[in-house]
This record gives C-alpha cells, sequence and structure tokens, in this order.
C-alpha cells in the first residue's frame, strides 16, 4: 500500500540554504534546474539539473544551493515489502520520465478533482515502480569520483556566463588546487582553459554564420570585453576575429 503524503514545487535563489531536517516518510526531491549539494546523513552529494534525491524516514538531510534552484519534491509512505535504501542523489533518464510523472502528480494535487486522494496514492504507487525501474537500469547511485562529470556538465550549459572556479571547486566538493588537478588530469586541460575553448569554439561559430559585430559576439561569447577576445581569438587561430571571418565567409 501506497500513500501520498506532501508535494511542493519551489525555487530557491542562489546561495540559499535549507537547514537540516528530517521526515516521518520518504521523500523524493527533484532538482528541475539549477545545482548545488545536499548532505543526506553523513554523505555530501551534488545534484544538478534533472537529478534527483531519495530520503528514507527519519535521514537528516540539508541542501545547499550554489545557484538559483528549481526543486520539485513529493513524501509518501510505502509498505514494508518494498526495499529502498537509496539515501544518494540518481539522475533521471533521457526523457525525463521521472519528471513527468511528478508533473502528473503535481496536476492532480492542484485540480483536486473528483476522488484526487484515491488517484495520487494510485500516482504513488506508479512513481515507485518507475523508481525501481530505474534503478534496475542503474543500480548504483553517482559517486563522489563522478562529481567532475557533474561539474563539466554545468561548465558545458554556462560557458558564456560569468563562472568563478572557486564555485566549480565547491560543486565538485573539493579545494580549488585538488580540483584544477584533478579537471586537467582528467579531461586534459585546466579548468578556465576548458571554459575560454567553448567560448571560442562559439565565437568561431558566430563569425562563420552570424553578421553580429566582433563587440556583440565577444559580449554574447562571455568575455570581458573585446580587447580579451580578440587577443586571445588571434593566439588560439593565429587570425584576429575579423581576418578569421573574411577567410570563413560563406559564399
Amino acid at each position: 500500500m501506497c500513500r501520498f503524503e506532501f508535494l511542493s514545487h519551489l525555487t530557491h535563489p542562489q546561495a540559499s540554504y535549507v537547514q537540516p531536517h528530517q521526515h516521518a516518510c520518504c521523500e523524493l526531491v527533484y532538482y528541475v534546474q539549477g545545482s548545488g549539494q545536499t548532505c543526506i546523513g553523513t554523505q555530501t552529494s551534488t545534484y544538478v539539473s534533472h537529478s534527483y534525491s531519495f530520503i528514507t524516514p527519519g535521514m537528516v538531510h540539508d541542501e545547499r544551493h550554489l545557484e538559483t534552484t528549481e526543486v520539485l519534491f513529493i513524501g509518501f509512505t510505502a509498505d514494508t515489502a518494498i526495499s529502498i535504501d537509496k539515501n544518494a542523489i540518481y539522475h533521471d533518464d533521457t526523457q525525463h520520465s521521472l519528471l513527468e510523472l511528478l508533473l502528473r502528480l503535481k496536476s492532480e494535487f492542484t485540480l483536486q478533482k473528483q476522488d484526487y486522494d484515491k488517484m495520487l496514492n494510485l500516482l504513488t504507487g506508479e512513481l515507485i515502480i518507475h523508481l525501481q525501474r530505474l534503478w534496475g537500469q542503474k543500480s548504483q547511485p553517482v559517486l563522489h569520483y563522478d562529481h567532475l562529470v557533474y561539474t563539466r556538465n554545468y561548465m558545458d550549459e554556462h560557458y558564456r556566463q560569468k563562472i568563478q572556479i572557486e564555485s566549480l571547486a565547491d560543486m565538485a566538493g573539493y579545494s580549488y588546487d585538488r580540483f584544477r588537478h584533478l579537471f586537467k588530469e582528467r579531461y586534459g586541460v585546466a579548468p578556465l582553459q576548458y571554459i575560454f575553448r567553448k567560448r571560442l569554439a562559439y565565437a568561431r561559430h558566430m563569425l562563420i554564420h552570424f553578421n553580429h559585430s566582433v563587440a556583440e559576439i565577444a559580449f554574447e561569447a562571455g568575455f570581458f570585453n573585446d580587447a580579451q577576445f580578440c587577443s586571445m581569438f588571434k593566439r588560439e587561430t593565429g587570425l584576429t576575429p575579423k581576418q578569421f571571418r573574411k577567410q570563413n565567409a560563406r559564399v
């Protein structure tokens, strides 16, 4: 027997913190957007967009938001025949099917149509079956050494924005120096160089396919100013942005 207990959909501002707390029921916390860290029991894990945590009854947990975080969470009870020991962070599948199911629960909870309480319990049972299928496909939670992958994914999505390497180190759960060392060891370049390479690749695409000015492209790619952009672009390609555009002009 499964019973729905509560549901909430919130947005936490950047640098906010949810104090340690616990629930008498199970809780699933889905991170729709954002990044940060959660400590579940004694294990600190990093979350990113479309990851989720499953927290068993009585387990103390907190939440630290490194960037603005949209979170959808649900509490429920389940019969003892269901084995749940998943105090960890997991990924949704590529179709975000877990999020889709949670949004169905939210819709039912919000609209409160006839017998909505019975429907919520049914959907909660479906949620547990769905989780067991996901865990059957990927039986191991995201471990600490995978936090570099989280961080690189974040960089891939946000390279055009201002990024502090110190914040990336915090996200990965390492000191600044340790993070730089491990990132370079894993990906062959230092974190800052990785970001600049992403920005330069974006700038090259813009120069070839769009008529924006060099200053506009520098700004859109995330560079401090067009002088920094031009200097780094020439060092990387051997050409100024204007020379590169002329050489690669589409006929």
